[in-house]
C-alpha cells in the first residue's frame, strides 16, 4: 500500500444499501417475536410494542397515563423496589405511549436478561395503578404543563397541531388540567386490561442475545394467554381542520421570541408522493444545510435554527415548518418562508445541490443501520405499518433516481402558500 496516494472517495449514492435481514419467532401463545443478533456488545433491547396509543382512548390522556402508571407498582412490589431492582443491574426500563402504539423497553446487559425479565413481566402482566401513585402522576402532569404553558413554542406545538387535524381527533387532541383531574383509576385498569394483552402483543428483540433467550420469553411471556383475548377495531376517525389559517396568539407579554409554524396537510407514507417530498423537504428545510437555514438563520439572522418536518402518523400527514424568532422580525419569517417555497416552485434544483442532498440523505441512512439496534428500530417501522423491505428499497432508488424537474412539478403542487396554515406564538 503507497500512503503517500489518497484512496479513492466514494460517494454515498454509490454504496449498494442491504437491510439486513431479522430472525422471526414465534412463541406459544402465538406472540411474534423479530429478532436482530448482534455480536458486537455484550448488551441487548427488548421492547415490547402494544396497540395502545391515543388512538384507541375514549378518555383524554388515558393512554399515556396508563402506560406509564404500569411501571409504578404491581400486586408483589412497589414502584420503587421496581425502579430499585431495574437500577441495581446497571439497566434501564422505558415507556412511551405514541397515536397509535405504546412500548416497554428494556436494555440491559446480555448477562443479566434472565434476571430482569421476571420484573418486566410482572410490569407489563400485573401492574395494579396504586391511587397514591396516580394522584401523584396527576400533580407532576399538572405542575409540567403549567409550566410549560409559558413557553410559547410549547403552546405553538399544541395549537398547529389542533389546527391542523381538529381538537377531538387523537393528532390534534392536548392534554389540560382538567383531563388530569378526570383520570380514575378504574379507568386506566380497563384500558390497560383491555390494550396490553398476549393476542395485542408484538415482540421486537435486538442485541448479543443469550442462547436461551426464546425459550425465556417463552416462559415469561408466551406461556399463557395473558389478560385474555381482545380484539380491536381502530375506529374511524375524521380529520376536522380549522377553517380559518392564519392565527397569531399573545402568550407571554415580557417574552423577547416568538414562535412560528407553517404548516399544511400531506398525504401519508403509503402515497407515492411522500418518498419524493422526503428529498425535496430535506432540500426545503430539512437539515442544517437547508434553503430554509441558509436564508433565515445565515443570511437574515432572524434566528437560531429553523427546520421543516414531515410527520410519519399512520392516518394522514402533514409538513411543518418551524421555529423561533426575535418578535419584531416573526412576520418576516413567514415572508421569507414563502419566498423559498415559490423558489422551489419557480426554479429546478441546482444539480450541485441535489446530489450533495443525494449523499447527505444516503448518509443518513447508512447511519441509521449502524448496529444492531438501529436496525430492529427500522424493521420496527416497516413491520408496525404493515410495509416490506420493498418500501425501504423503494426510497433508496427515489432518493438516488429523483430528477430536479420532478421536485420542481411537487413544488408546484404543494408549495402553494394558500395551502399553508399560519401561526405565531408571542
Amino acid at each position: 500500500m503507497n500512503r503517500t496516494i489518497a484512496p479513492p472517495i466514494k460517494d454515498a449514492v454509490d454504496f449498494d444499501i442491504k437491510l439486513k435481514p431479522y430472525e422471526q419467532y414465534k412463541l406459544d401463545n402465538g406472540i411474534p417475536v423479530y429478532v436482530m443478533k448482534s455480536e458486537e456488545q455484550e448488551t441487548l433491547q427488548l421492547e415490547l410494542v402494544f396497540p395502545a396509543g391515543s388512538w384507541y382512548e375514549s378518555e383524554s390522556m388515558e393512554a399515556t397515563a396508563t402506560n406509564f402508571l404500569m411501571k409504578n407498582g404491581t400486586s408483589k412490589h412497589t414502584a420503587q423496589e421496581i425502579n430499585e431492582s431495574v437500577d441495581y443491574h446497571g439497566a434501564y426500563l422505558n415507556r412511551n405511549a405514541y397515536h397509535e402504539n405504546a412500548t416497554y423497553t428494556l436494555h440491559c446487559l446480555s448477562k443479566h436478561t434472565e434476571v430482569l425479565l421476571p420484573t418486566l413481566q410482572e410490569v407489563v402482566l400485573d401492574p395494579i395503578f396504586p391511587e397514591e401513585e396516580l394522584s401523584l402522576y396527576k400533580q407532576n402532569q399538572k405542575q409540567k404543563l403549567s409550566v410549560n404553558l409559558l413557553k410559547c413554542d410549547f403552546v405553538a406545538n399544541r395549537f398547529i397541531d389542533k389546527y391542523l387535524f381538529g381538537e377531538f381527533h387523537p393528532y390534534g387532541r392536548v392534554s389540560s388540567m382538567m383531563a388530569y383531574d378526570a383520570l380514575q383509576t378504574e379507568g386506566l385498569q380497563a384500558f390497560y386490561k383491555k390494550h396490553y394483552t398476549y393476542n395485542n402483543c408484538k415482540i421486537f428483540v435486538a442485541g448479543n442475545l443469550p442462547a436461551n433467550m426464546i425459550p425465556l420469553l417463552n416462559k415469561y411471556f408466551g406461556s399463557t394467554q395473558w389478560n385474555g383475548d381482545a380484539h380491536l377495531m381502530k375506529l374511524d376517525l375524521p380529520v376536522q381542520p380549522a377553517e380559518e389559517k392564519k392565527f397569531r396568539i399573545f402568550n407571554d407579554e415580557n417574552g423577547v421570541q416568538g414562535a412560528v409554524r407553517v404548516a399544511r396537510h400531506f398525504p401519508n407514507r403509503y402515497h407515492p408522493d411522500f418518498p419524493k417530498m422526503l428529498v425535496l423537504n430535506t432540500i426545503f428545510g430539512g437539515y442544517f444545510g437547508s434553503r430554509l437555514m441558509s436564508n433565515i438563520r445565515e443570511e437574515k439572522g432572524y434566528t437560531y435554527g429553523i427546520y421543516s418536518q414531515l410527520y410519519n402518523f399512520r392516518q394522514t400527514s402533514a409538513l411543518n415548518i418551524q421555529t423561533e424568532a426575535g418578535r419584531d422580525v416573526c412576520e418576516a419569517t413567514i415572508d421569507e418562508i414563502y419566498k423559498e417555497l415559490q423558489r422551489l416552485q419557480e426554479e429546478p434544483v441546482p444539480k450541485e445541490e441535489l446530489d450533495l442532498v443525494r449523499n447527505y440523505m444516503i448518509g443518513s441512512i447508512l447511519g441509521d443501520l449502524d448496529g444492531a439496534f438501529q436496525l430492529i428500530q427500522r424493521w420496527k417501522n416497516l413491520i408496525l405499518n404493515d410495509l416490506d423491505e420493498n418500501y425501504f428499497y423503494n426510497n433508496i432508488k427515489t432518493i438516488k433516481t429523483i430528477t430536479a424537474e420532478e421536485l420542481q412539478e411537487l413544488a408546484r403542487q404543494y408549495f402553494t402558500p394558500g395551502d399553508f396554515y399560519e401561526l405565531v406564538v408571542i
